[in-house]
This record gives structure tokens, C-alpha cells and sequence, in this order.
């Protein structure tokens, strides 16, 4: 019996698949709170290249709150969605490719480098292991 060996790219791409198709729900319920969706045009918060979000600068406590809430539902819908298919991690990343590429002219994101910036018109700087 032999053992077949997955690359790490091959793993991305399944994981890229699964979260396109489920998580998704939840994840865009965040747009839908008022706060969230006021600090994300603000340019207080943005998305980050590991799936969550992040902080931009020195921002009030109610937004750093509002972030860590947001990250810890995050983390617990990558963790039932990647259980037994793939790390957190790796979904978490996947996320992360379809979050960014989902911004909108004017909203921050991190790029590939871990710069902070903000979209314009064109495609997102994304990680080049994101399709």
C-alpha cells in the first residue's frame, strides 16, 4: 500500500474550495453591523493576510473590542470548518484570499509584504499562493 504525499499548494487549493462554500455566511454577517461596516470605510480596521482583522493604527478600546469579538468568531467558525480537512491555519489563509479580494475601493487590507494598504481600483496585492 502506498502513501500519497499532498504539497502544501495542493492543500491551499482545497482548503480555497471549502471556504468559498461554507463560512462565508457568517463572515458576511460582520458587514451587516453598523460599527463594523462605519470602521472598515473609516480606515480603522482592515483585513489581514492570515483571515483576520486587523487594527490600522492607534484606534478607540470600542474598536479594538469590536476587532477581538470579530476574530474570536472568526477563529471559531475556521476551526469547525477546517476540522479534519485541513489546519486553522490553512483556512484561515484561504479566508484571508477571498476576504481581500472581496475589499472595496477605499477599504484596507494587508498586503503579501504585511504593508497595510488601501484598494483602489485594481486587484488587491494578494499573497501569490492565492488564486
Amino acid at each position: 500500500m502506498s502513501k500519497t504525499r499532498f504539497s502544501s499548494s495542493a492543500a491551499i487549493a482545497g482548503v480555497l474550495a471549502l471556504s468559498f462554500l461554507g463560512g462565508g455566511m457568517a463572515l458576511a454577517q460582520e458587514g451587516r453591523d453598523p460599527a463594523y461596516a462605519a470602521a472598515r470605510s473609516a480606515g480603522q480596521v482592515g483585513e489581514q493576510k492570515d483571515g483576520y482583522l486587523g487594527v490600522i493604527g492607534s484606534q478607540p478600546a470600542a474598536i479594538q473590542a469590536m476587532v477581538r469579538d470579530i476574530n474570536n468568531r472568526r477563529r471559531a467558525i475556521y476551526t469547525d470548518k477546517a476540522a479534519g480537512k485541513s489546519t486553522i491555519e490553512e483556512y484561515a489563509f484561504a479566508t484571508a484570499c477571498r476576504l481581500i479580494s472581496q475589499t472595496k475601493p477605499g477599504e484596507k487590507y494587508q498586503a503579501a509584504d504585511g504593508s497595510w494598504k488601501t484598494r483602489d481600483s485594481g486587484a488587491p496585492d494578494r499573497d501569490a499562493r492565492c488564486p
